[in-house]
């Protein structure tokens, strides 16, 4: 079987994440900036793009060349073998970016690119007229930085954060694949407590819930690559589905809370896990940080409150920090993780954090502060 080279991408700060989750997969890789890179077939594609639960998308590197004119970037284009990947009618954007190159300006780069595919496909079809492109999307990025070009193909479509469950939101969502890397991040075992205190409209333990039964994130949704029949045999999309769906282990008895002080997104909260088919498996109660008490030992709180950028008032969200410390530290077996741009975090908590990690939320810079637990036997 047709073997490509594959390229997972990820936010910064999660890289290491996904390569390890490709790892676990059974993959080699080669962890780098904002991706990760390995090896598969059209059956890893699918199969990688149901199961990543951090990365971004998965493509297919079709070419990558060195390039400082617009000569060289057609001609090395039109010299790859397009015709592999792309049917005749194939519908096929192309979206670019460059930085810190002599080929800078991207809208020509994407025009070039586009016309030097047309030019090998039209020879390659005997097509002297216009290509169709009135067959499934095919999305094409040409990607330059210092003069280097990376040609990919996206088999995902929609970012992979998508995942299908999310029929409401609130103000400030967490994307699902930035929760799913906190859940990670705090070494949560389903047989522990896992609490959030402040879940909005619940990613964080709906992505807690996937991973405990062991559910294949992309199982609600759809991918570009699910649509081009002359790579994709037919029913292998529904023999990998049936295959991640028999993974799923429902017998495990999770204890999976979510609190927030707005009747109105625990509401949402409980239709996006309805949506899920995990309204069974979390708890969603409307409660204050500071009203909140437990008993339970060994737990995991995941938190991503309100960090200022999304409150007018940044008394009232410090004021929050000070109650979390006051009520966190009285947990001691308990490890909490909390997600914040208030760089001044652990002032108003009380405590240092254990560690600290950079990560980001879109474009904001955040830092995951970590307080481990000490558990009891």
């Amino acid at each position: 079987m047709q073997k490509y080279q594959l390229i997972a991408t990820a936010a910064a700060g999660v890289e290491a994440l996904v390569g390890r989750e490709l790892r676990d997969l059974g993959y080699q890789t080669q962890v780098e900036n904002g991706r990760v890179r390995f090896e598969g077939s059209i059956d890893d594609v699918l199969r990688t793009n149901l199961w990543l639960r951090i990365a971004d998308r998965v493509k297919i590197v079709v070419g990558e060349f060195e390039a400082t004119t617009f000569d060289d970037l057609f001609e090395q284009t039109k010299a790859l073998t397009w015709e592999d990947l792309l049917p005749l009618d194939a519908n096929f954007p192309v979206e670019g970016k460059s930085h810190h190159s002599v080929l800078h300006n991207v809208p020509s780069v994407q025009a070039i690119v586009k016309k030097a595919i047309v030019d090998r496909l039209g020879t390659v079809y005997h097509r002297r007229t216009r290509l169709p492109e009135t067959g499934a999307t095919y999305p094409l990025e040409v990607a330059i930085a210092k003069n280097h070009v990376l040609l990919t193909l996206d088999t995902s479509g929609s970012s992979l954060f998508k995942r299908g469950y999310r029929k409401a939101k609130g103000g400030a969502p967490l994307k699902e694949n930035l929760a799913a890397a906190l859940v990670t991040l705090a070494h949560w075992f389903p047989d522990n407590p896992f609490v959030d205190p402040v879940c909005g409209s619940g990613t964080i333990p709906i992505e807690a819930a996937l991973i405990g039964y062991n559910i294949a994130p992309g199982l609600n949704r759809e991918f570009a690559v699910e649509r081009w029949v002359n790579l994709v045999p037919e029913g292998l999309s529904d023999q990998l589905r049936d295959q991640a769906m028999d993974t799923a282990n429902y017998d495990v008895d999770l204890d999976i809370t979510g609190y927030d002080i707005d009747e109105k997104m625990i509401e949402i909260a409980k239709e996006n896990a309805r949506a899920a088919g995990l309204s069974q498996a979390i708890t969603f109660k409307q409660l204050a940080v500071k009203d909140w008490h437990t008993n339970k030992i060994n737990g995991v709180l995941v938190a991503n409150p309100p960090y200022g950028e999304r409150l007018s008032d940044l008394d009232s969200v410090r004021e929050l920090y000070r109650q979390m410390g006051a009520i966190y530290r009285q947990m001691p077996t308990w490890s909490k993780y909390i997600l914040t741009a208030d760089l001044e975090f652990e002032k108003y908590y009380g405590a240092t954090a254990t560690k600290r990690r950079k990560l980001y939320n879109g474009a904001l810079r955040t830092d995951l502060f970590q307080y481990w637990g000490q558990k009891q036997r």
